[in-house]
């Protein structure tokens, strides 16, 4: 992987080169305070106050510069509302052309400040990770909360940016004022807030705004659960992005096949023990017939990754075809009178997951201003199907014929999906766009790597307080010196899961070992509610679908919370240990030792299994996100591939245990398919808090 210094040297703007974080010689002294320190030569005390004197320097030089730049800037805005005032009392539809292209002027010059600002912002918080990395001492907590509301403080200069925003303001109100009225509306901005702006300028100048205060930070954390991950540097403001290939109509049906195809996922779950054991089997079975689509996912997940780089119309079609002779495969096995059939269909259900399309098609396809929107599209998307399959599963609840086709509880989940999957078969066909791959051939892909750490709290709380103490190394790399070339093999996307495998830490081992734990939880619990509820408290299909339907809607109210107030309040590796903590409290909960086994246990212990595995899983994806290697960002083998995958064979391991307890009889099948449970999930606990202790 690239060295973040030298990407860093290469992204700086050339004419403000001397302004910027020295971030080479930095680096150097921190390893240069090491080496002291290691021979006695220096105590910790001294190379403290060092450090912070060199850091104090370093800032006050972006700040001087960043103040003279604003003055300059607001000079020419001067200026040019002079001309404005002039205009406004006899206006000349040429001189308000050449005026809004003069503001449109101040306001690329703006965007290139606010560009110096968050690249410095970016480097000063690598700086002191790095120093506090090497010497295992919070160093941040201390150089933050000492600065950051002190009067004389030039750190507030840089994370506040009030004198920026200030331009901002006049730039966006006097380019509306001459937006498509030519200067003559009577109305201002402040009169029409909801109106948009049309300029693109204010639109690039908004997102690098959001970028700097963090203020769409649900959407942010929402958004890290797809784990389609951008480059931890901003983009130069030179190269613009081409948006081309954006097409709206796409994206949502994109979204659509995401959605119909967890729906599709859990829209069996509550009647799956009856259809087996209709068609002769024994109701455990249901592990197998559920498990079935997540075996073929194994495989589809990497033939779509690889056919996604070559086009994303065609294993659209494929998913979409692949599901509708699924899903009328799975209907007529009642008819038949036949399991294979109904595995079978389920194994055509498994071969069109697309989801590695749905992903790659939002990070090579949509635009950066609203790529992190479409992310969070692509998690709630995922978060509705798995609701809605089991609460429409519990609405089909009737029995009738036509002709020889019987449709019951069993059978219409699947007349349903099929007929759902031709319609959005024809509706894709009519309406999707393949986008061009012009613009890939030449130009790499570099776009998918991190999205930059939180940047701002709020007015009170800098930058830097939470993002900094994430627990890894956010660069991945090891002490390599900036000055030297990296191989160019580096910037190249993996071609193997065993190259892919190589790239991996051991703290991205340990996310992925995580999130294998917390999907074979979950799937333990959803795939045999249905068994274990009829066994212990007779529920009827309905109760299931509900309890069911119940829990995935807890999905995004929980994000939602995690993501406005408790990651505002902890760090991610303190979430992410106590969930981790109450999914084993979920998982004791639910053992049958206390007899009888009742309904408020159950559900209770359910509940806080499932609550705590998904606020888990997102900053689980949000660490995951930040230390995976840059390679892995792109092309077939990459880090979304490797988490369906290892999310998938999880899957797959679950569902088969529960058929494989269940020759042990019903009675035993809860105790035995949780004690798999338990044992990773204290496995990965042991392994987060070793980790995580060595690294600190």
């Amino acid at each position: 992987m690239v060295a973040f210094g030298k990407k860093l040297k290469e992204r700086q703007i050339e004419e403000w080169r001397g302004y910027y974080i020295n971030y080479k010689l930095m680096k150097k002294k921190v390893k240069q305070y090491a080496q002291q320190m290691e021979v006695g030569t220096q105590d910790r005390r001294h190379v403290l106050k060092d450090f912070s004197r060199m850091l104090d320097n370093q800032i006050e030089k972006i700040v001087l510069f960043l103040l003279e730049q604003q003055g300059l800037l607001a000079s020419r805005i001067a200026k040019l509302d002079e001309r404005l005032d002039v205009l406004q009392e006899e206006p000349e539809i040429s001189q308000i052309t050449e005026l809004r292209e003069a503001y449109r002027e101040a306001g690329q010059d703006l965007l290139k400040l606010l560009y110096f600002v968050e690249i410095n912002a970016i480097g000063l918080r690598k700086i002191l990770k790095k120093f506090d990395k090497r010497f295992g001492y919070k160093f941040t907590d201390y150089y933050v909360k000492t600065r950051a509301n002190h009067p004389y403080s030039q750190l507030q200069q840089v994370f506040k940016h009030v004198g920026i925003g200030a331009v901002v303001g006049a730039i966006s109100r006097n380019l509306h004022e001459l937006q498509d009225r030519q200067g003559r509306s009577y109305l201002s901005i402040y009169d029409q807030p909801v109106l948009p702006l049309q300029d693109p300028v204010i639109d690039s100048i908004r997102a690098a705004v959001d970028r700097l205060s963090n203020s769409t930070n649900f959407l942010n954390f929402l958004a890290q659960h797809a784990l389609i991950m951008q480059e931890e540097l901003p983009a130069p403001i030179g190269e613009q992005v081409d948006d081309s290939n954006y097409h709206s109509m796409s994206l949502f049906l994109n979204l659509a096949n995401t959605f119909l195809y967890m729906v599709n996922t859990y829209i069996v779950v509550p009647t799956a023990d009856d259809y087996s054991m209709s068609l002769g089997a024994a109701a455990t079975v249901c592990g197998i017939v559920i498990g079935a689509m997540a075996v073929a996912q194994v495989f589809s997940s990497v033939y779509f990754s690889a056919w996604s780089n070559r086009s994303y119309f065609r294993p659209l079609i494929f998913s979409s075809v692949a599901l509708f002779l699924g899903n009328l495969l799975y209907a007529l096995a009642y008819d038949l009178q036949s399991l294979w059939v109904l595995l079978i269909g389920r194994l055509c259900c498994g071969l069109g997951s697309a989801r590695a399309v749905n992903r790659r098609y939002i990070s090579d396809c949509v635009p950066l201003k609203i790529r992190m929107q479409a992310s969070a599209g692509f998690v709630s998307a995922s978060a509705l199907g798995m609701a809605c399959g089991p609460a429409l599963a519990g609405l089909l609840q009737t029995k009738f014929k036509i002709y020889k086709l019987t449709f019951n509880q069993n059978t219409l989940p699947g007349w349903v999906m099929a007929v759902a999957w031709l319609m959005y078969l024809i509706w894709l066909c009519i309406s999707f766009r393949e986008p061009s791959r012009e613009s890939e051939e030449n130009t790499p892909q570099e776009s998918h790597q991190v999205q930059n750490d939180t940047l701002e709290k709020g007015l009170h709380q800098p930058l830097l307080i939470t993002s900094l103490e994430k627990p890894s190394d956010e660069d991945g790399d090891p002490e390599v010196d900036d000055s030297e070339e990296a191989p160019e093999e580096s910037r190249l996307p993996v071609t193997s899961i065993g190259s892919a495998y190589r790239l991996l830490t051991p703290s991205v081992k340990v996310q992925l070992l995580i999130y294998f734990m917390l999907k074979y939880a979950m799937e333990v619990l959803l795939s045999e509610s249905s068994v274990v509820t009829t066994y212990y408290f007779g529920w009827s299909t309905s109760s299931v679908a509900i309890f069911l339907a119940c829990l995935g809607l807890t999905v995004l109210p929980v994000n939602i919370f995690v993501g406005s107030y408790i990651s505002n309040m902890f760090e991610d590796r303190q979430i992410l240990l106590v969930s981790e903590v109450l999914v084993l409290i979920g998982i004791l909960l639910s053992f049958n030792v206390i007899v009888p086994y009742s309904v408020v246990q159950y559900v209770g212990s359910g509940l806080i299994m499932f609550v705590s595995a998904e606020v888990l899983e997102g900053v689980n994806l949000a660490l995951l996100s930040r230390v995976m290697s840059s390679r892995l960002s792109r092309g077939t083998y990459n880090g979304g591939l490797l988490s369906t995958e290892a999310g998938t064979i999880a899957r797959v391991i679950a569902d088969g245990t529960i058929t494989l307890a269940g020759y042990l009889g019903r009675s035993r099948l809860l105790n035995v398919t949780l004690i798999p449970s338990l044992l990773i999930c204290v496995v990965s606990i042991v392994s987060t808090c070793y980790t995580y202790n060595s690294l600190y």
